[in-house]
């Protein structure tokens, strides 16, 4: 089974792609995980290098890499703003594609929170950051994150709480054709 999501900042894609891998028994991968232990490994913040792969398309490039390679060995949630794009790409027909939204102060508010900075900051930091990867995704790939005509299931995460979002997806992977 291959599973990808995808979101915005904020969204709620980490956690509910890690209970889904959990639920499920399957392989979960981040592709926010790589890029911020890129970043780590730089001695950069997020904004940093967000900046620097503007100018180097070898780190989207790899993230992706990657991505394809375990996703071609199945059993996988593959969390991220590309992860459909990259599998079908590469010609890899995932199970189920899943696209996260949520209102702009929403998802402030949930990274506010998460990362202990004023919701101000967050915002701040957050449509910098989107502004920065919509220029790439576009440059280097051709891909339009707005354009989301790929995805299977489409969820306004503001509607409902962890669990309920939860059990959205697990009846969605639950109800699949076989």
């Amino acid at each position: 089974m291959i599973i990808t999501i995808g979101g915005l900042p904020g969204t709620g894609t980490t956690t509910i792609a890690k209970l889904i891998a959990e639920k499920y028994n399957l392989k979960h991968v981040c592709a926010g995980f790589i890029f911020r232990e890129m970043a780590k490994e730089m001695g950069m913040d997020l904004q940093e290098f967000s900046k620097y792969a503007e100018e180097h398309k070898e780190v989207d490039e790899e993230i992706d890499r990657r991505q394809v390679e375990i996703a071609k060995k199945g059993n996988v949630v593959l969390e991220g703003r590309l992860a459909a794009w990259m599998l079908l790409k590469n010609g890899i027909n995932p199970d189920l594609t899943i696209w996260f939204k949520a209102p702009l102060e929403v998802r402030a508010e949930r990274i506010s929170q998460r990362e202990s900075i004023s919701k101000e900051e967050a915002l701040k930091k957050m449509l910098e950051r989107e502004k920065s990867e919509k220029k790439r995704y576009k440059e280097i790939y051709n891909i339009d994150l707005d354009d989301l005509s790929i995805y299977d299931l489409i969820i306004d995460t503001s509607k409902w709480d962890i669990e309920g979002v939860f059990n959205i997806v697990s009846s969605a992977i639950d109800n699949l054709k076989k």
